[in-house]
């Protein structure tokens, strides 16, 4: 029940930002198979850390048109600036009028000019940032095979100078394939020249999951798989090298949903609003009640169908301030329409912090007085929300119940929502009585209209009868610390359990993980 109020975590990863964010060039190659989300990935951090005229995509698998068409975000006159066609820029460079070519000096001359760039590359900090690029390793190449489009991206990022520019390739094997070179010398030249020499990060994407050997020359290396889960599609990066850098999280779940590539569960470090404001209700749509998240609502087809019982199970890595971003906003939503609820709390929940966070969006006397959590240890209690149950026999506490839906649909007589977590009533009364009282909730639910949510942990005995009455059944895990939820009945995709980037906790959004 953490709150965050910060701007959109998403995008790139923490440490990938603190890595090209660092002191002098950086390089890092980006690997995986085939549809991995690789090439969103070099555009997602073209936008998200490259500056306009310091920042370039140098194509070699597709032209930029093609590139709008599947991205077309990147349309914008400031993202089109930055895409580089390969073929376009040979044109380019063919064409110039005035080209700086180096004489051809004797090979002593060339030595001492060599040695001369080495020594003056060990006083950098000294001499201060670089005004030109250097082109030894490039030159060396050239003398095989000119390549007009990457003696161009030199040129661009030599007039960027001293500003620091970031360049991504994609790929590698396009380039080193079209002329004929070996990755490993054609990886070096862009690490000597351009990162270690020119102050420039470069991005290389390799077409393939694994580096084949070319690891050792660069500073950073990043992997990108896709997996099955459950039949649902799920991608992972993983941060395998990142140097000088902590890595925090060694691996994200991604997204490439819209085109764009976010890393998922991405930690933002934000303070609670002083005075956070008042939870502004959801409409419920007819037949429905509104979970107050839109994303979700759009999931289940409007809402929860009134009258209707809701299955959770929730994974054991799976935290409660990571189920309850999915929870609080359906909490809310009732309370704030004068709609009570009666809980039976999960094993580690506190009715104390609970309280806490819904107040903080309503008014303390609507939680006191529409609210009631059945404690089935306690005997008695302080509070007025408070139901102590294990003080009571069967007859009492059946009275005891009687009152508290009483006080849950209040003096209007609306319906209310019955959260239920099954873990506590088997441990403390045995499957077969947990069952019964399955059965009679679900009846009072479907007669009164009400809404039942339940929740479920592993290996619970009650598991299998409870599901099968269920209208709807869905489970929340954690992948790679981001919590999830998928639908098994209805049946849907993986989504992501995330703050609103926009309004913040405790409004939340769900992110289909594509």
């Amino acid at each position: 029940m953490t709150e965050n109020n910060g701007a959109a975590p998403g995008g790139v990863p923490t440490e990938v930002i603190t890595f090209l964010s660092g002191r002098g060039g950086r390089s890092l190659i980006v690997k995986g198979g085939a549809g991995t989300g690789k090439t969103t990935f070099g555009l997602e951090l073209l936008e998200r850390i490259g500056r306009p005229q310091q920042s370039y995509y140098l194509s070699t698998r597709v032209g930029d048109e093609a590139l709008y068409r599947q991205f077309p975000w990147l349309k914008a006159s400031e993202m089109r600036a930055r895409i580089l066609d390969a073929g376009k820029l040979f044109l380019d460079a063919v064409n110039a009028s005035t080209r700086n070519v180096a004489p051809d000096l004797p090979e002593v001359e060339k030595k001492k000019i060599q040695a001369a760039r080495e020594m003056m590359r060990t006083f950098a900090d000294e001499r201060g940032p670089p005004t030109r690029v250097d082109r030894t390793h490039l030159t060396a190449l050239l003398k095989r095979n000119p390549m007009p489009e990457v003696e161009n991206v030199y040129n661009r990022i030599e007039q960027a100078l001293p500003e620091k520019s970031l360049l991504v390739i994609d790929s590698l094997e396009g380039v080193t394939h079209k002329y004929g070179l070996e990755m490993e010398e054609f990886v070096m030249a862009l690490q000597k020249d351009l990162v270690e020499a020119s102050n420039t990060n470069v991005v290389m994407i390799l077409e393939k999951p694994e580096a084949g050997g070319i690891e050792y020359l660069v500073d950073g290396l990043l992997s990108i798989q896709r997996e099955e889960l459950d039949e649902r599609r799920v991608r992972h990066m993983r941060l395998e090298k990142l140097r000088a850098t902590h890595i925090q999280r060694p691996r994200y779940a991604v997204t490439l949903n819209g085109g764009r590539f976010e890393a998922l569960g991405v930690p933002v470090t934000t303070s609670p609003s002083a005075n956070p404001p008042q939870w502004k209700p959801i409409a419920d749509p007819d037949r429905f009640y509104s979970s107050g998240i839109p994303d979700f609502d759009a999931l289940l087809g409007g809402g929860f169908r009134r009258g209707s019982f809701n299955a959770f199970e929730v994974d054991v890595n799976v935290g409660i301030d990571d189920y309850y971003m999915l929870f609080t906003p359906t909490l809310l939503n009732f309370l704030t329409q004068s709609r009570g609820i009666i809980a039976v709390l999960a094993a580690g929940e506190s009715h104390e912090k609970l309280r806490e966070t819904l107040v903080r969006h309503t008014p303390p006397n609507v939680f006191d007085t529409r609210v009631r959590i059945a404690d089935y240890t306690a005997n008695e209690t302080e509070q007025s929300y408070i139901v102590p149950m294990a003080r009571f026999g069967r007859d009492e506490a059946m009275r005891a119940m009687v009152t508290a839906e009483k006080a849950a649909r209040g003096p209007e007589q609306k319906p209310f929502l019955e959260y239920t977590a099954f873990d506590t009533l088997e441990s403390l009364m045995g499957d077969q009585v947990a069952i019964r009282m399955y059965f009679h909730g679900v009846q009072r639910t479907k007669l009164v209209g009400n809404l039942g949510i339940g929740l479920l942990k592993p290996g619970l005995l009650v598991s299998s009868e409870i599901l099968n009455m269920m209208d709807t059944y869905f489970r929340i895990i954690n992948i790679d610390n981001a919590p999830c939820i998928y639908g098994i009945r209805p049946r849907t995709t993986i989504y992501s359990i995330s703050y609103d980037p926009e309004k913040g906790a405790p409004h939340a959004r769900l992110t289909p993980i594509v």
